[in-house]
């Protein structure tokens, strides 16, 4: 966690302490020291020139002349922790308390600090608990000292309960030299995609404006990652691309450019399609998702149809919140909204990734108890809808240093991140380990597939919709590829579930289902999906109508199924059609065909109630005179009891 109080203690707090030390003439410092003095004033010098290493080497000589030169020390101090060297600001900042603690008060402050940055948390609980019963510090240091002690006690426990940890790296198939980044995985992860950044041709500058960000892609096959590839134009540009996410399919690509001529704020974030294997122009997703502020880092969900991202624009609770933008029928992104309380704080949240199960969502806070510097929190979706209380990942997937940018495959049992540490390929690699069960995401398997006309078997571009039968709520959506017709959707395991493809002047695809386990790579669960056009003697089974047994009563998980047969109705009014009940062979035949006719007449009923002209339908009960299966197993009897719809006639 870390609270954003700017540490400049000899241009702001240091010169008020002092009565204005830079306004005072040489002598107003304390050194005795003609030659720490001068030193020292060629240090500030420099440092105001943002010359920081010749400012550290003049310090160092100033102490040499005079080690009890405090303001010698606070500057020094002051460089060091700015830059985020808190393990060599210790010392300096010691020396200085030592020498006079009255002098600069707040230097014990950012001492706890160090030491809570370095990791060294017993120090930084025993001197915040003493700062905050320091009455002459403000509030706003006392607020600041109370969330640290939270955090520091945090960490301790942490230390003393680690979670199982074993990060792998992937390889030099991914890995590179250069800095790998940003890791993007489609559901069924066999397709990364994740960004490097190279040093611009003819430059080796340590500065950003020398380096290149593209994106690469690798697949798995035969149990191991292929050599990455550049994803090339159009998605990579002269300019830099990256903190990319991408829609269960791997059709769909978000991502972040910054500064571009098409920009509205300083980062936005951009849209492609993947069409037939070929990647469109990518185009500014605009306002409202896009502001002049700072938008960036977005992730999508499975199905497309919201888009979490990170902001600095106003509203923010803290210097960066995490917000959601919903998609509408139109295929329009509504107004953002801010994620709330729960998620955002006063300080930094980042790097959210919203898990193909749509309930769980991972991201990176400073603002939450933790480690220091960024740590990795999960959150889930409660049943009223809202996020519940973040959870810590704890140590040692979390440390003092920033961790973030972690993702999860669909089937919740591997994370992968990007990390510095020892023993890469680069200047920062990716890595990927196995999630331990209780930060896991419910896991998530999918379906693949190619959607074609029955009768020509050309593959067609449709429009997928996977409803939670038992909620009646519509949990996923997707379309085929309009160039080869594939699909491939995120599906949830252990629940019942009612699939429908849809495409214009076809009739509709119907599917019940559910899956107890996750599928993976190896074993996919696989369906082509064949179409039929709308035309007289074609027929569907409306396998998502269900009646209880001997009774012809619709069930409530009817009615998302009834409501597509009555779109197609209403779609298509020169459309007629018959609706047929159909039973098994056990009992007599007389009790099946009432109870056939009575299943059908149902429907009918439902339809007619809906507004669809009667003269437009026709029900007939067929008891067991028409199997479609055997009636010798139980499986074959469960296919023979169904309701279908036949096309009577369709008058253009």
């Amino acid at each position: 966690m870390r609270v954003f109080i700017t540490f400049v203690l000899t241009l702001f707090l240091l010169a008020n302490a002092l009565t204005g030390l830079h306004a005072q003439p040489d002598d107003s410092l304390t050194s005795n020291s003609r030659r720490a003095r001068r030193a020292y004033q060629r240090a500030e010098d420099a440092w105001r020139l943002y010359e920081q290493t010749v400012a550290v080497a003049e310090l160092k000589q100033a102490l040499t002349h005079d080690p009890e030169f405090i303001e010698a020390q606070l500057l020094l101090a002051e460089i060091y922790y700015q830059n985020e060297e808190y393990a060599l600001s210790i010392d300096p900042l010691e020396k200085a308390i030592m020498i006079d603690e009255g002098f600069f008060p707040m230097a014990r402050y950012y001492l706890a600090r160090s030491w809570f940055y370095t990791a060294s948390y017993r120090e930084a609980l025993n001197s915040f608990e003493k700062i905050v019963r320091d009455e002459q510090l403000s509030e706003q240091f006392i607020n600041s000292s109370n969330m640290y002690i939270e955090s520091s006690r945090f960490a301790l426990i942490a230390l003393e309960n680690p979670v199982p940890y074993d990060p792998k790296n992937p390889g030099p198939a991914i890995n590179s030299e250069y800095a790998e980044y940003s890791p993007a995985l489609t559901a069924d992860e066999q397709t990364l995609i994740f960004t490097r950044k190279k040093p611009l041709k003819g430059h080796w500058s340590g500065s950003d404006d020398y380096y290149h960000e593209d994106f690469y892609i690798s697949y798995f096959q035969d149990g191991q990652w292929q050599e990455a590839l550049n994803l090339g134009p159009p998605l990579n540009t002269d300019g830099n691309e990256g903190a990319q996410t991408i829609t269960a399919d791997g059709r769909h690509l978000y991502f972040t450019a910054c500064n571009r001529p098409d920009g509205i704020g300083r980062c936005d974030i951009y849209y492609a399609e993947r069409i037939g294997g070929q990647w469109t122009k990518p185009l500014n997703l605009g306002r409202p998702v896009n502001s002049t502020a700072w938008d960036s880092q977005p992730s999508v969900s499975a199905d497309g149809k919201t888009l979490y991202f990170t902001s600095g624009r106003s509203g923010n609770t803290g210097t960066t919140d995490i917000w959601k933008t919903t998609m509408d029928g139109e295929g329009i992104w509504n107004e953002p909204v801010n994620m709330g309380l729960v998620i955002n704080t006063s300080g930094r949240e980042l790097s959210p990734f919203i898990h193909p199960d749509n309930q769980t969502l991972y991201f990176a806070s400073d603002g939450h108890p933790g480690m220091g510097g960024l740590d990795i929190f999960v959150s889930r979706r409660q049943e009223d809808g809202s996020w519940g209380e973040p959870v810590n990942l704890g140590y040692p997937v979390n440390t003092h240093r920033d961790e973030f940018a972690m993702i999860v495959g669909a089937s919740g049992e591997n994370a992968w991140f990007a990390s510095e540490k020892e023993g890469g390929f680069g200047q920062s690699d990716l890595y990927f380990f196995e999630l331990y069960a209780e930060v896991r995401p419910k896991p998530v398997s999918y379906m693949k597939g190619v959607v074609f006309d029955a009768e020509t078997n050309d593959p067609l571009k449709a429009d997928f919709e996977l409803t939670d039968l038992d909620s009646g709520t519509q949990i996923a959506s997707a379309a085929s590829d309009p160039i080869d017709g594939t699909f491939l959707v995120a599906v949830p395991t252990e629940k019942n579930l009612g699939l429908h493809v849809i495409k214009e002047n076809y009739l509709f695809f119907s599917e019940y289902f559910s899956y107890g386990e996750t599928r993976t790579a190896v074993e996919p669960y696989e369906r082509n999906i064949p179409l039929q056009s709308i035309s007289e003697g074609s027929r569907v089974v409306l396998r998502n109508v269900f009646f209880d047994t001997d009774s012809y009563t619709l069930k409530p998980s009817s009615i998302h199924e009834l409501e597509r047969l009555r779109d197609l109705l209403r779609n298509n009014p020169g459309l007629y059609i018959e609706i047929g009940g159909h039973t098994d062979s056990t009992g007599s035949f007389e009790y099946n065909l009432k109870l056939s006719e009575k299943r059908a007449q149902s429907v009918y009923e439902y339809l007619t109630d809906e507004g669809i002209s009667k003269e437009r339908l026709h029900y007939e009960g067929y008891a067991d005179t028409q199997p479609i299966d055997t009636n010798q197993t139980e499986e074959g009897r469960a296919n023979n009891r169904r309701t279908e719809f036949r096309v009577l006639n369709q008058n253009h």
